[in-house]
């Protein structure tokens, strides 16, 4: 195989759910709004396309790729900030913005960062193992894989990959870079390829495995328990909640978080306290969770996995409502 890396891939992003979640939003004129994950824009343009001319968009994104393709667009009403969504409240202090009407996370991957082969993500291409969402910040997937300890290599690949072989995997690694630098993805492939001997039918063996670097690189999960308390904090009473999550890890904690918002304070169970003086949730679950139509998935495969969730921060009562 030649050592030329493959000329970049550019391909179209398909925004997954892109009515059902700004509608969700129920944008009104004035409001303002973030989208917590720009992309390539897809939300945010019909966010704007709804808004009045007082209304106002605040894009957060860590990846240059998109503070770049959100620079084209130029409404006085928008502001890009590069800036990952776990920092969400301090970005809105710093615009002196106290509270919003609404705030949209949509934590997949975009289709220029898989196909796009010098970011690394995918096992599709002969390319540097990179992963990392910020190019400008932290350690590569490279240099992580050439120091981490075979034991927190394990947990992260079962944890973050749902991998059943991730003993096997780590095994192979540790003893593969102890004979050479693992530092394409062509070579992080064919480790796992010759670990794994038997995998689900249509899905690489490789799937898992790179799915739970990219996570821990990107320290993805850690990012939304982050961000999600913060969403609750700076929304308006009736502010809604949107977040799309695109594998059962992420969706796990979004639920969960939703439904502990929604039932409020626990307390002890046969407290002698009336039904009216139980703390409420802060938040209100909104509908059920909401998939991708088949005819989207059809015209747009990688939606396939999307799960949406909605919620809306619960209206304060009048002082001595019961």
């Amino acid at each position: 195989m030649s050592g030329e890396m493959p000329i970049v891939q550019k391909s179209a992003h398909e925004t997954v759910l892109l009515s059902e979640a700004v509608t969700a939003l129920q944008v009104q004129p004035g409001g303002i709004y973030v989208d917590g994950t720009f992309g390539r824009g897809g939300h945010s343009r019909l966010i704007l396309q709804q808004l009045g001319e007082t209304g106002r968009l605040i894009a957060l994104d860590k990846d240059l790729a998109a503070i770049e393709a959100a620079s084209t667009i130029a409404d006085p009403r928008f502001t890009i900030v590069h800036s990952g969504f776990a920092q969400l409240l301090e970005v809105l202090r710093q615009l002196d913005i106290k509270k919003v009407d609404g705030v949209l996370l949509d934590l997949g991957m975009s289709s220029p960062q898989l196909d796009d082969a010098s970011r690394g993500f995918s096992f599709r291409f002969d390319a540097p193992l990179d992963m990392r969402m910020d190019t400008s910040r932290e350690q590569t997937a490279a240099a992580w894989l050439a120091r981490v300890d075979e034991k927190i290599l394990k947990g992260v690949i079962k944890e973050y990959g749902e991998e059943r072989f991730a003993t096997q995997i780590a095994r192979a690694l540790v003893n593969a870079r102890q004979e050479q630098a693992i530092t394409t993805t062509r070579q992080l492939r064919e480790i796992i390829a010759q670990a794994v001997r038997t995998h689900e039918p249509g899905k690489n063996p490789a799937t898992r495995t790179f799915q739970a670097i990219r996570i821990y690189i990107n320290q993805e999960l850690e990012e939304i328990a982050r961000v999600l308390p913060q969403c609750v904090d700076c929304l308006k009473p009736g502010g809604h909640l949107v977040v799309i999550s695109f594998h059962s890890l992420e969706d796990r904690m979004v639920k969960h978080f939703m439904q502990d918002m929604a039932q409020g304070d626990k307390l002890p169970r046969n407290l002698p306290v009336r039904a009216a003086e139980i703390p409420e949730g802060k938040l209100l679950l909104v509908g059920r969770a909401v998939k991708p139509s088949t005819q989207e998935i059809v015209t747009n495969p990688r939606a396939r996995s999307a799960v949406m969730r909605v919620a809306q921060r619960r209206m304060s009562k009048p002082r001595g409502h019961p």
